[in-house]
């Protein structure tokens, strides 16, 4: 038998589809802008003249970024720093977020605090960087990955959520004869999978963002990222534009570059690959966890 559906229920849908659609417009139009500019030439786009469709189709501003011989090595740098930092810092966060969940690890208490403090003080820029230059550190692939290998935020969500989980299951294995690495990787993080994909997303994100530790740490080109290279082409076209704006080479200069398309184009080609692996992981954030039969 159907449910019949009230006056209320109606206009709660109406609203709430309204809203939702506004959400949605406001979300990927943004996105469609860049594009549109990205795909647009230069002087439209300084003149504020480009919405969701660009109105003089080029790709001339991806051929200006491409033809970076540079940017090729720092593409592959950069897929291997965030797919190996990713990895890494899931592997050591986990680990530390089970041992802190457990109740009889004595020192449970003082590190979670130590934790704690630690994402609100900090030792500050320049100490930061004189320790990882006295360690030997600074022109090394490495100085992407370990300084930040371990996040106090992202342990406390997975901590958190270990927390949350039946004791019968850690119960159940160490009966079964199973030591705390066994029960970690057969049996707790087969249903966390939903927070280990969202630690997953906000890591590799972070990583393939990253540019500053490049700036800071590395002087060498053959460690250049991705985000590095392509900053430096956004300096680069602002002084081209900057030195050219006179008579004529200005208009020609301003037609085939400006710092706005470029940026427009850098935004794309940085977002497009996180687009293709969030749907790999988006299942998990909607999926439940199926051990409702557990009891306590």
């Amino acid at each position: 038998m159907r449910k019949r559906t009230t006056a209320g229920g109606v206009v709660f849908n109406v609203l709430n589809y309204a809203m939702l659609s506004v959400l949605t417009i406001c979300t990927i139009y943004p996105f469609l802008n860049l594009l549109a500019v990205s795909l647009n030439e230069s002087l439209d786009s300084l003149r504020g003249q480009v919405y969701l469709w660009p109105n003089s189709f080029t790709l001339e501003n991806y051929k200006i970024v491409f033809q970076n011989d540079a940017l090729y090595g720092a593409t592959i740098r950069s897929i291997a720093r965030t797919v190996l930092g990713t990895a890494l810092s899931l592997i050591c966060s986990v680990m530390l977020a089970y041992t802190l969940s457990r109740k009889e690890f004595f020192l449970r208490k003082p590190i979670n605090l130590i934790m704690i403090v630690s994402m609100y003080v900090s030792g500050g820029l320049i100490p930061t960087y004189l320790l990882i230059k006295n360690i030997g550190m600074t022109n090394s692939f490495w100085v992407y990955i370990i300084p930040g290998l371990v996040s106090v935020y992202n342990v406390i969500i997975i901590r958190s959520f270990f927390d949350q989980l039946p004791e019968g299951l850690i119960e159940a294995g160490r009966i079964d004869g199973a030591n705390e690495f066994q029960t970690l990787f057969r049996i707790v993080l087969p249903v966390s999978m939903p927070v280990l994909a969202t630690i997953t997303l906000f890591v590799s994100v972070g990583h393939w963002n990253s540019w500053f530790d490049n700036y800071l740490y590395n002087t060498r080109d053959n460690l250049n990222l991705l985000q590095y290279e392509l900053m430096k082409i956004l300096m680069q076209s602002t002084q081209q534009v900057t030195s050219n704006a006179t008579g004529s080479v200005a208009s020609e200069s301003l037609r085939q570059i400006t710092p706005q398309t470029i940026r427009a184009t850098m935004t794309i080609i940085v977002t497009v690959p996180i687009l293709f692996v969030y749907p790999f992981l988006q299942r998990y954030f909607i999926q439940g966890i199926m051990i409702g039969a557990m009891k306590e």
